[in-house]
């Protein structure tokens, strides 16, 4: 990988440039500087779901999702370089089933919501979604392992379960959408 930065401040951005890994500049509007973007602004939100009351072992987990996210970064901030292994999401597929087998099935949409930690995770969620948009949108036009686009893919389903998990932890519940729709037809029922 790149030189670790010693000097925060290098102007060198000043032309609308940055420097990628590999010692490359691109333009900061590009697809590959906006899908890293986007991974870091999830990796900030992750940062923040982790400054709450969790279970030991949804703060494991989610410290090592900030570490693969990290990965995900370096891989693309290095053009045809691989750091986020297979490994990564079999990681997120075992702790989708461990999580998602204790909680109720879903019978109604729920909302973003309950609890400060489960709307955190939403948030997740959804940044997820939008870097995995991203990552899409950049191997249209690179080629790009696929394992970063399933890590994000596999990662957004995560804090969503986790969300349910989080408002459960003191016995509440999911803030559930109350569908005009749904409402008429069950007072016919």
């Amino acid at each position: 990988m790149g030189n670790r930065l010693s000097q925060i401040a290098t102007r060198t951005g000043d032309d609308g440039t940055t420097g990628l890994g590999d010692g490359s500049r691109v333009p900061k509007n590009s697809l590959r500087v906006q899908a890293l973007g986007e991974v870091d602004e999830l990796n900030s939100h992750v940062g923040v779901l982790l400054c709450e009351p969790l279970p030991d072992e949804v703060r494991g987990l989610l410290v090592e999702v900030q570490q693969q996210l990290f990965n995900l970064g370096g891989e693309l901030s290095i053009p045809g370089y691989e750091l986020l292994k297979a490994e990564a999401l079999a990681v997120l597929d075992e702790a989708l089933a461990t999580h998602n087998a204790k909680l109720p099935r879903l019978k109604e949409f729920i909302l973003p919501g309950g609890t400060r930690a489960a709307a955190q995770a939403h948030v997740c969620r959804t940044v997820a979604r939008r870097a995995e948009r991203a990552l899409v949108a950049l191997g249209r036009s690179e080629t790009l392992n696929d394992t970063p686009r399933r890590y994000l893919n596999r990662l957004s389903d995560l804090m969503f379960v986790l969300a349910r998990v989080l408002n459960r932890m003191d016995g509440g519940d999911d803030v559930y959408w109350k569908s005009e729709k749904l409402a008429r037809s069950e007072s016919r029922g």
